[in-house]
């Protein structure tokens, strides 16, 4: 299993005052009035393998055939569905890695948010070219990232809060790792930073707020937020390549935010790239 360990993150999404003692388990809706909990013995063995190890846990990726399930992000107990249909989006899409972000305060660790990275399983098609490379060969290679990022195939990334931030303490932040991946910002780009930002600003994000980024292609995103579960509409359309772009590369990039979600990420790949 590919993981890493709690660090500091010199490009920190969020500055919050530390507040240690929290606990999140949300519970998603599903097709089915009675899903099948994806905790089978493989998947526990799994997780058993990743605490004796200090790495963090890999879910396996889901295809179209499976059975509908849950899978809980292990350091905030955080649970996403192994399938969803999102605002926006036409095909159902898949859960291939998860993660958390944190941000240290001296040397204590404080988790701001859980997150877990959906594709349209059909984009894997388009990674033949990286077939039989490691996780770690994966995690390394930011064509492969582009490459996904560029295909005209859904992909997002649901964001649950695990503590309360102000709507704006939490834009700005964001801008504050958004700007400097974007070299000269033109007026569409600052049109679409200004969208972004009225999304966020005078809003309370409660922790179990959910917010849902979903790439349909590099040239747009859509941006869906929640406090009481899945969102069901999209918030807002931020057409610009290059705030588009610049808002993946914050996860996925080279120096993403949660290194956790990245290493997940790879790995999942990896796992389906055999």
């Amino acid at each position: 299993m590919v993981g890493v360990g709690a660090s500091s993150i010199s490009s920190p999404l969020c500055m919050f005052s530390p507040k240690l003692n929290y606990h999140i388990s949300n519970k998603f809706s599903s097709s089915s009035s009675n899903p099948k909990i994806f905790t089978n013995k493989k998947i526990s063995l799994y997780k058993n393998h990743a605490r004796l190890n200090n790495t963090h846990f890999t879910p396996p990726f889901v295809t179209s055939s499976s059975s509908s399930g849950i899978i809980e992000e292990p350091s905030t107990n955080v649970k996403f569905q192994t399938s969803l249909t999102l605002p926006g989006c036409s095909n159902t899409l898949l859960l291939i890695g998860t993660g958390y972000r944190e941000k240290v305060f001296a040397i204590i660790g404080v988790k701001v948010y859980a997150a877990g990275f959906y594709v349209n399983e059909s984009l894997l098609s388009n990674l033949s070219a990286w077939k039989g490379q490691s996780a770690t060969e994966i995690k390394d290679n930011s064509s492969l990232f582009s490459t996904i990022l560029k295909a005209s195939l859904e992909k997002s990334l649901q964001i649950v809060l695990v503590r309360d931030i102000d709507g704006k303490t939490f834009w700005d932040a964001l801008d504050e790792a958004i700007s400097p991946r974007i070299k000269a910002q033109t007026p569409v780009d600052e049109s679409a930073l200004s969208t972004f930002r009225g999304i966020f600003e005078g809003r309370s994000l409660k922790k179990g707020t959910i917010i849902i980024l979903t790439w349909p292609d590099s040239s747009k995103m859509l941006v869906s937020v929640s406090s009481n579960g899945l969102p069901s509409n999209v918030d807002a359309t931020i057409e610009s390549i290059n705030v588009s772009s610049a808002l993946f590369d914050v996860f996925v990039g080279d120096s993403p935010v949660s290194p956790s979600l990245k290493s997940s990420v790879s790995n999942g790949l990896a796992t389906n790239l055999k």
